[in-house]
């Protein structure tokens, strides 16, 4: 008997939901073969266990086996390449702790979701706190003034809005024009920052210098900025307004105006693994040799792709997946990587999305959504997915 291979992408009937194909995969095998929308014979990676081995296991890389990437190119760099740049980031980021930038982060909040109260009902949660917060944050973390936040936002929505993956032709060639216009308006704010540090991330970046390893270059300055945009601003913007149609279709926002720091961490954590059912396809991985995954042969040069949604509810690690549980005991969600290419600004995207849905608890304790779930309009593009608008009343 015959078998036909299964093209992705799968059908996903509820938009907050993973598709129903990612769990059938996963009691059948946690590695399948799969093509891509393109015709692309690759691997389709479900289970918990074997997506952390992914995401940490050398053997897999973000490049193609021996590719020619330029070596500021951080997105795609593995091996001892990607260790330095690591080395000279995490000293800047280091430096500017949460003590330091969580006041500042829940003031924000605050000022925002008083903002909407202030006007009184209705608002749409995605363009009056969500994106204002998310962008608000980028641009302060980067030293970008306050004249040109609107600009800035324009060329990180731009870039943003696009499959570059595995998308079709056209869009592949506006993803690509969207990515120069934002990397050329990051090399503008590169040179400034060496003109005139100021006290922020960027500037800190800039001035950080590894005894053996020397400082980044413009080149890898540049590429570093425009992976923390598109690495934090909509990632967040998406979390804050997908965790707050979780909270209130779940009645639990109200229960964060009185938790605890542990019992408010414990909420942001859960909300980031169900909001991984929506998230965008993490950066497909190349196999660089001959290897075994959960007992599955693949080859050099296979394409591997990794589903955290699936990984998420993967029974083994989160007993109950599909049911919203604040404060389970269970295997940390995987939504900011594993292994060596763990996200350095997980901490920084944990408390952002914690301080705008513990303000709204404190401010808007009677929150509730102007629509149902079923008639909010989606996007999807490269790097994440999330409500185009999020009406909510009071």
């Amino acid at each position: 008997m015959t078998t036909t291979t299964p093209t992705l992408p799968f059908d996903r009937p509820d938009p907050m939901e993973p598709p129903p194909a990612y769990a059938r995969l996963r009691a059948m095998t946690p590695v399948a073969r799969v093509l891509t929308p393109a015709g692309q014979p690759a691997w389709l990676v479900t289970s918990y266990d074997a997506v952390a081995a992914v995401l940490s296991d050398r053997r897999f890389g973000l490049a193609p086996p021996g590719a020619d990437l330029p070596g500021n190119d951080t997105l795609f760099q593995d091996g001892e390449a990607h260790a330095r740049l690591r080395r000279l980031v995490s000293k800047a980021f280091g430096s500017r702790g949460l003590a330091v930038l969580r006041p500042r982060i829940e003031r924000l909040a605050a000022d925002h979701v008083s903002a909407i109260a202030d006007g009184g009902p209705p608002a749409d949660l995605v363009a009056d706190v969500a994106t204002p917060l998310s962008i608000t944050v980028i641009s302060e973390l980067l030293g970008v003034g306050i004249d040109e936040r609107e600009r800035f936002r324009a060329l990180a929505d731009a870039a943003s809005a696009v499959d570059f993956l595995f998308g079709a032709e056209e869009d592949m060639a506006a993803a690509a024009r969207a990515w120069e216009a934002l990397g050329g308006y990051a090399a503008g704010l590169v040179a400034a920052k060496r003109k005139e540090p100021g006290d922020d991330l960027l500037s800190g970046l800039i001035a950080v210098r590894d005894t053996d390893d020397g400082r980044l270059s413009d080149p890898e300055l540049i590429a570093m900025t425009t992976t923390i945009v598109s690495a934090g601003y909509l990632s967040a913007t998406n979390a804050i307004s997908v965790g707050t149609i979780r909270l209130l279709t779940e009645g639990r926002l109200a229960t964060l105006a009185t938790a605890g720091s542990d019992q408010a961490d414990a909420t942001v954590a859960e909300v980031l693994r169900m909001q991984a059912g929506l998230t965008g396809e993490p950066f497909p991985r190349h196999a660089h040799e001959d290897l075994e995954l959960a007992g599955v042969p693949i080859s050099a040069g296979d394409l591997v792709l990794v589903r955290l949604e699936a990984a998420h509810r993967d029974p083994g690690h989160f007993p109950e997946p599909d049911r919203f549980l604040p404060g389970r005991k269970s295997s940390p969600p995987l939504v900011f990587g594993h292994g060596l290419h763990y996200c350095l600004g997980a901490p920084l995207a944990r408390l952002e999305v914690g301080a705008a849905l513990g303000a709204l608890a404190r401010r808007l304790p009677g929150l509730r959504l102007q629509d149902p779930v079923d008639h909010i309009e989606w996007t999807r593009n490269a790097v994440d997915v999330g409500p185009v608008a999020l009406r909510v009343t009071w």
